[in-house]
């Protein structure tokens, strides 16, 4: 869109959801020719340059090009919710939403492979804030603004930061102002043009969303869950009953089997580089069968960053007081963990399974110390898997020095602002715009975000049990059943699909790849899997991603 004069033009990648707001504001400065959202952002950042990101709320990738000085804006949201990456190049500079566009942007230029990146990666499972999978192929940060122009280059500057821990009322109080922002929240996120659904895992956080539409907002909205054949990873029942309870029009579909096909659409024709989360293929199932019903859903992402639901904050909790043991007894509980072999049930459905994973966070802490995301591997497993990339890697972002006192509170605010956004958020855009639906996540509203992270950490968490806080604010909203679930997740049941043609497929990738992996390393992994003393379904499903991806994905090949 461009503006009136012809010297600037915008493009949009977005919603912001307070643009009637707004657009009262300008009303002296601009006169609006049309309806939409589009046009208040490019007259308030017109009128009133980047300080107008301020007063938005919602999400956003965006570019401002000022023809007569010759200079480029690019501005991307708080919380990361929407994609924008950029190149310099002889000359200028190209940006877009997704890497395979870029690529055919710079298409004369050679893209490499970024192996400080590819270590990240093998940490991770995603890449860090800024970076990509290629060298000189950057990303605009979340809460940041990126000005270029040919005499001076490409210069960055934060607009935003996460407050943390300044709540000064008291605990009832907070519940009512949590209770209120969260409907506020879903109430902006109304704003549309069609009807609206809601994604329904099952879990505390998607099951609030559609029961505040459904018995404060009075909607009720279509909603779309995705089941599995194997029991211990399907939520479907539970979705079904909140759809029971909140009377919504409901609809649901399995994932019975992976689809190779489809997930090389999405990771070499969408994202555009290696992805390491499997939940991208029921993420992307169910956005496929919302996609027939809505053009908008409502998502509970963003739910157990800001309200300490993620299972590996409760294993540090466990493990300040594990270490305490002495070490001779601590040693002998891990050797005889080892020695059983790990169940292939989901984590939620086996005492063992939990007793193994605990073990590998034992392992991983001082790779997690400190605290950036998960990572996937111990110093010593990364060092056998990739020895040549031991040492390499970008450097994390700087957390709020706020937060350094308390590690589950680190935890939180690292999260918040690397695996939510490098993870979460970017399977969940990918996913839904591979079948044009808009997702809007009412628990990254700024004023919700802020509030949560304000108050203190152990109003969130205290010993093993997280989200105290949503609890006590909606416990009439859920049936005790929703609430007094085992913490599931998305997960998917590649450990099966490991053991069959996808094992002989890795392998097969393995060797042709030439990939900085050691052949003898990877082997032994799937061959511990196969044998089933391990369950390695997650880290073969990452090295399979970036195997089909060095094979059949990067520009230029």
């Amino acid at each position: 869109m461009l503006d009136p004069s012809g010297r600037f033009v915008l493009s949009y990648n977005g919603e912001v959801y307070n643009f009637l707001e707004l657009r009262k504001h300008l009303q002296g400065r601009w006169e609006f020719l049309t309806e939409g959202d589009t046009e208040t952002v490019l007259a308030g950042l017109t009128a009133l340059g980047s300080s107008f990101l301020d007063s938005m709320e919602g999400m956003w990738a965006l570019a401002l090009w000022d023809r007569r000085d010759r200079k480029l804006l690019l501005a991307r949201d708080r919380m990361g919710k929407k994609p924008l990456y950029f190149r310099e190049i002889r000359g200028g500079i190209a940006c877009a939403s997704e890497l395979p566009a870029l690529a055919r942007l710079t298409r004369e230029n050679d893209w490499e492979e970024d192996l400080d990146s590819t270590a990240d990666y093998f940490r991770y499972g995603y890449y860090l804030p800024g970076t990509t999978a290629y060298r000189d192929v950057r990303e605009v940060l979340p809460a940041h603004t990126l000005t270029w122009s040919p005499e001076e280059g490409v210069s960055s500057q934060r607009y935003w930061s996460l407050p943390v821990g300044s709540y000064q009322g008291t605990r009832g109080e907070a519940r009512r102002q949590l209770r209120q922002k969260l409907r506020n929240s879903i109430e902006r996120r109304l704003v549309s043009d069609v009807e609206v659904g809601a994604f329904l895992s099952g879990g505390v956080d998607s099951s609030l969303v559609v029961s505040l539409l459904a018995k404060e907002l009075g909607i009720r909205p279509k909603t779309f869950t995705i089941g599995f054949s194997d029991p211990a990873f399907d939520e479907s029942s539970f979705a079904r009953q909140v759809a029971a309870n909140c009377a919504t029009d409901h609809y649901e579909d399995r994932l019975e089997s992976w689809d190779s096909g489809q997930l090389e659409d999405l990771v070499l024709d969408h994202i555009g580089q290696p992805f390491a989360d499997s939940s991208l293929l029921p993420t992307t199932l169910v956005s496929g069968l919302a996609s027939k019903h809505v053009k908008v859903a409502l998502s509970g992402d963003g739910g157990d960053e800001l309200f300490s639901g993620y299972q590996r904050y409760q294993a540090r909790a466990i493990l300040s007081w594990y270490t305490r043991l002495p070490p001779p007894l601590r040693s002998s509980l891990e050797r005889v963990i080892r020695a059983i072999p790990e169940p292939m049930a989901h984590h939620s459905r086996s005492l063992l399974k939990k007793a193994h994973l605990f073990t590998d966070t034992i392992g991983r802490l001082d790779s997690e110390t400190p605290y950036v995301g998960p990572v996937m591997y111990s110093a010593a497993g990364f060092a056998a898997l990739v020895p040549d990339l031991v040492g390499r890697g970008h450097k994390p972002p700087v957390l709020p020095s706020e937060c350094r006192l308390d590690d589950i509170h680190q935890m939180m605010v690292s999260d918040a602002l690397v695996y939510l956004p490098q993870d979460i958020l970017a399977k969940v855009d990918r996913a839904s715009m591979a079948h044009s639906i808009e997702t809007r996540a009412p628990f990254l509203d700024r004023a919700l975000v802020e509030f949560a992270f304000q108050l203190p950490r152990y109003w969130h968490r205290r010993g093993l049990s997280g989200k105290r806080m949503l609890k006590e604010t909606f416990r009439d909203l859920l049936p005790g059943r929703i609430w007094n679930r085992r913490k599931q997740g998305f997960g998917v049941p590649v450990h099966r699909w490991f053991r069959k043609e996808l094992g002989h497929e890795l392998e097969r990738l393995l060797v042709e790849s030439q990939a900085p992996l050691s052949i003898i390393a990877v082997k032994r992994i799937l061959e511990d899997h196969r044998n089933s003393r391990r369950d390695h379904g997650n880290r073969l499903w990452a090295l399979y991603v970036y195997l089909l991806w060095r094979q059949r994905g990067r520009p230029n090949r």
